[in-house]
């Protein structure tokens, strides 16, 4: 068997299994992927509130507060706030996180992206998506799907 026709068919278990996943545990993938991105492309800018920002607008309040009080913590546990250790404001920690996320480059930089997208797809599932489950799935939403979505846009 290829390479090539061993990873279709493994992309193609994975888009069966996401297919069948409930609409809550895809909302979550889908959010993984998108607040991530959004860390990944904020600049610095005099914004009042980079949470808002970051989260997009048109999800559940109660995930959004979710995911509002959860995100700090995600990044301080990813050690990607540890220059502002000090700090207790969810602003602040954010921005931390996002000013080290930039200076990453590289593998380095696309593992914690790439981490940072499943603990934020869990973290908005509630518990109800595992971590290998999740590294997975949106490893492949973010190829089949995200990146098809982006470059129709």
């Amino acid at each position: 068997m290829s390479v090539i026709s061993f990873l279709t068919r493994l992309w193609n278990n994975i888009r069966s299994l996401f297919n069948r996943l409930p609409a809550k545990v895809k909302t979550a993938v889908h959010l993984g992927v998108i607040i991530t991105e959004n860390i990944k492309g904020f600049v610095d800018s005099p914004l009042a509130d980079v949470l808002t920002d970051i989260i997009p607008g048109d999800i559940d309040d109660k995930i959004k507060q979710t995911l509002r009080a959860g995100l700090p913590i995600l990044l301080t546990n990813l050690k990607l706030a540890q220059n502002c250790s000090a700090s207790s404001d969810p602003q602040d920690i954010t921005n931390c996180a996002i000013k080290t996320l930039q200076t990453m480059t590289g593998e380095i930089k696309n593992a914690y992206l790439h981490n940072l997208s499943v603990l934020i797809a869990q973290l908005a599932a509630d518990g109800k998506l595992s971590w290998s489950d999740g590294v997975c799935i949106v490893e492949w939403y973010y190829q089949q799907q995200y990146k098809r979505l982006k470059s129709v846009a």
